[in-house]
């Protein structure tokens, strides 16, 4: 017996990621995924019941964003430049500029 699609669309679930899974999928470490939420440069989707922090796929946009930026900026600028960008020019970010050198 087949469920009714409602004008033949799926609803797909959407796949929140934990940390360990942006670290296999990437070049960057648990600490640094840790640090980068910390500064605000990227953001967690939701939590699970234990405390893990979880994010959505736009996290591998955003990190690429951070790779591509981190050749020539520093995080401090990085972070400027995607809180600007986050929130439509208004500045962003939670200070912490001694997680910079990550």
């Amino acid at each position: 017996m087949q469920s009714k699609v409602k004008n033949d669309t799926f609803k797909i679930p959407v796949k929140l990621y934990r940390i360990g899974e942006l670290v296999n999928y990437t070049p960057f470490s648990r600490q640094t995924i840790h640090n980068y939420t910390i500064m605000g440069l990227i953001h967690e989707t939701k939590w699970t019941e234990g405390g893990h922090r979880l994010y959505d796929e736009s996290v591998f946009e955003r990190l690429s964003q951070i790779m591509q930026l981190k050749k020539t900026k520093t995080l401090i600028e990085i972070r400027r430049i995607l809180g600007k960008e986050h929130t439509g020019g208004q500045e962003r970010g939670r200070g912490l500029e001694s997680v910079e050198n990550n």
